[in-house]
């Protein structure tokens, strides 16, 4: 139902449906998977596949076990095996006559509302040319202070960025269940989550295998930004043939419902931010104002928590620290630690110079509740 009404579609691969516990390429799969690929554009639809396996595959090359790789020699690593993958890819899906680009993506590129712009623009002329971009974060020069650290996370923020209709994780579960069900012969598959709440947080145990880098836990960190950006998001089993054709058909998966449609890109984009650089802490008083729709202020400001610059994310926390809403800071952090409670006509005389009266200014903010 929700792939079938969806115009543009992300479709996450995870390493383990590209090679298998043995370390064999699983090139049968990937065929199948081209034919769904196929059909889709048939639909007349926009693909993107966010595509792990690059270090997976560089590991198959030179004969090295990831569990044991450092960060500088995982970065060598990906560059040998995001040639394989790239190969592995062009191979199957020239057969099926599909026309395929890449994207490399590092955080900053989407975190920075200008390039994440020109992202965008790529991904709109790559459809009108009729191709397919497969995107995978630049793990070659990404720092552990500077990754997604999952491409769960990765494939949500590309949908965002792309104004996709839905998002895919293929993986190697058929989606949430009401109880693990390793342990539980009558855990139920649920197919449908409008709130992620106390009980979806704790059925998402982290697992991690061989070659993944997450497990469940990343997976509904990727729903809470489809969530806030409007997108559908579906977790779905990717192990057997024609995965795609499976949902169509039966719907054996997770869907997680948009709770957000009507923002304008710049306010997803602003929501959607995987890694918020600070948090301000605020009052009742302020937390009634956001609430009526206004710009929050330096008096309202109890705390300044992390490290930001001028326009950086920051998070908007009440007294309960309870997440309110998110925005784009108009001061650093240091300026805002010498302003927070004070009248906005003493700021110009605190900082000794004139600035503007807001520290988020009401189009720079989201409201996450």
């Amino acid at each position: 139902m929700y792939l079938e009404d969806s115009k543009t579609v992300v479709i996450k691969i995870g390493s383990s449906l590209l090679i298998n516990e043995d370390k064999i390429i699983r090139e049968k799969w990937l065929s199948e998977f081209a034919k769904d690929i196929k059909f889709l554009q048939k639909l007349k639809k926009n693909i993107i596949i966010v595509s792990s396996g690059a270090i997976a595959l560089g590991c198959k090359k030179l004969k090295l076990n990831k569990k044991n790789l450092k960060l500088d020699k995982s970065q060598a690593v990906a560059s040998i095996g995001q040639i394989e993958l790239m190969n592995l890819f062009k191979k199957i899906f020239n057969s099926k006559k599909i026309n395929l680009s890449q994207i490399l993506l590092t955080l900053e590129d989407t975190e920075q509302r200008r390039r994440a712009i020109n992202a965008k623009r790529t991904f709109e002329n790559l459809f009108n040319l009729g191709f397919v971009p497969i995107v995978n974060e630049n793990d070659s020069i990404a720092t552990t202070e500077i990754k997604y650290g999952d491409n769960d996370r990765l494939a949500s923020r590309v949908a965002q960025i792309s104004n996709a209709d839905c998002l895919i994780l293929l993986s190697d579960v058929n989606g949430v269940y009401s109880k693990d069900p390793k342990l539980n012969k009558n855990a139920e598959l649920i197919h449908e989550i409008k709130n992620i709440d106390s009980k979806i947080e704790r059925i998402a145990t982290r697992s991690i295998g061989e070659h993944g880098t997450g497990g469940m836990k990343t997976k509904i960190d990727a729903a809470k930004i489809c969530q806030l950006s409007g997108c559908y998001m579906a977790i779905s089993n990717g192990l057997i043939n024609r995965p795609i054709q499976n949902i169509l058909k039966d719907n054996s998966c997770t869907w997680f419902l948009p709770k957000i449609s009507k923002l304008d890109a710049r306010k997803k984009w602003i929501i959607s931010s995987i890694s918020p650089k600070g948090q301000l802490i605020i009052d009742a008083g302020a937390l009634n104002a956001l609430k009526n729709g206004k710009s929050l202020l330096a008096a309202g400001i109890k705390q300044v928590k992390g490290i930001f610059n001028k326009g950086d994310h920051v998070r908007i926390l009440d007294e309960n620290m309870t997440e309110f809403a998110r925005g784009l800071s108009s001061f650093t952090s240091d300026e805002i630690s010498k302003i927070k409670g004070q009248h906005s006509n003493k700021i110009s005389g605190l900082l000794g110079y004139i600035s503007k009266s807001e520290v988020i200014h009401k189009d720079d903010m989201v409201k996450v509740q």
